[in-house]
C-alpha cells in the first residue's frame, strides 16, 4: 500500500514510491518454491469474504513460520525462475509477512498503530524485518521496488492485502505460477465490484482511493482509470462519469 498515509503526500506517491523503494537485483541460484503451506493456512484462516481470523494465526505460528523460513531461504532470480514464479512468490511474500506483522503485535486495532522510527516519517511500512538469503526488505521495498517497478502488472493492487477493511480481500489461496493471470483478473472483478470498496453507477463512479493513489498504474495507450474499470465492471460507466474517493477505513480486516 502507499508509502504514506496522509493526505499531504498522496500527490505524486507512485514516483516516489518507485525511487525511494528501488532494490538492487540479487544474485541467488535458488529454484522456485511452492506456495502449499500458505495455501492451506489461507483456507483456514480467512473466509469466503475476505476477513482474517487472526487468533488462528496466532495459534498457528509455527506453520507460518515454517512458510516463511521457505521464503527466507529461496530468493526469486530471473535464471531459474520464469516470471509467472517471480510475481506469485512476491505477492504471497507481501500478504504472508503483513499476516506476521500482524501476528506479533496481536491484537491490534489497525496495522498502523504498528510503530516504527520517526513519526510521520517512518511507518509499518518501512520496518526491515523481512531477510531473504541474506536481503532485508520491509513491506514498501516488496511492493514498490519489486512488484510494481518490475513486473508492469496493475491488478497486483487488488491482490496484495495491507490487513484492513478497505484494502482489497486478501484471497483464502495463495497465488500460484499457474493460475496467475486468472487469480489477478478474479480479484479486480471481485475488488472492483465489492460495493464496500466501490461505488459504481454510469455517470458516478465512488472508488476506492488505491485508484487516486496509483492512477498512474491504471492508465497506459491513453486509457484512463474508467476505461480500466469497464474492463471489470458490471455495468458500462460513461467516459466523462463523475469520480469521487471514498473515506479509507484503516481498522484491521480481522473476524
Amino acid at each position: 500500500m502507499p508509502i504514506f498515509r496522509t493526505s499531504l503526500f498522496f500527490l505524486g506517491i507512485s514516483i516516489l514510491a518507485l525511487t525511494s523503494c528501488k532494490v538492487n537485483e540479487v544474485q541467488s541460484d535458488s529454484k522456485p518454491v511452492t506456495h502449499e503451506i500458505w495455501d492451506s493456512l489461507l483456507q483456514e484462516h480467512v473466509n469466503e469474504q475476505g476477513w482474517v481470523d487472526y487468533s488462528g494465526f496466532v495459534q498457528d505460528s509455527n506453520r507460518l513460520n515454517q512458510y516463511l523460513d521457505i521464503l527466507n531461504e529461496s530468493h526469486p532470480n530471473e535464471k531459474h525462475w520464469s516470471r509467472e514464479e517471480r510475481l506469485a512468490y512476491w505477492i504471497n511474500a507481501y500478504n504472508a509477512y503483513t499476516v506476521k506483522l500482524i501476528v506479533d503485535h496481536y491484537p491490534t486495532k489497525s496495522i498502523r498503530d504498528i510503530k516504527n522510527g520517526i513519526p510521520f516519517v517512518n511507518s509499518v511500512w518501512d520496518i526491515k524485518f523481512i531477510e531473504i538469503e541474506g536481503q532485508k526488505y520491509d513491506l514498501n521495498n516488496i511492493e514498490h521496488g519489486i512488484i510494481r517497478s518490475r513486473f508492469d502488472e496493475p491488478r497486483i493492487h487488488f491482490a496484495v492485502n495491507c490487513a484492513s477493511i478497505s484494502c482489497p480481500n486478501l484471497a483464502n489461496y495463495a497465488y500460484t505460477p499457474e493460475k496467475l493471470d486468472a487469480q489477478l483478473t478474479q480479484a479486480a472483478k471481485a475488488f472492483i465490484t465489492d460495493e464496500s470498496k466501490n461505488k459504481l453507477s454510469k455517470d458516478k463512479v465512488q472508488l476506492s482511493k488505491i485508484f487516486s493513489w496509483y492512477r498512474g498504474d491504471f492508465k497506459e495507450d491513453g486509457k484512463n482509470i474508467i476505461d480500466y474499470i469497464n474492463q471489470y465492471a458490471p455495468i458500462e460507466i460513461e467516459k466523462r462519469a463523475k469520480i469521487e474517493y471514498l473515506d479509507y477505513n484503516w481498522g484491521v480486516n480481522g473476524q
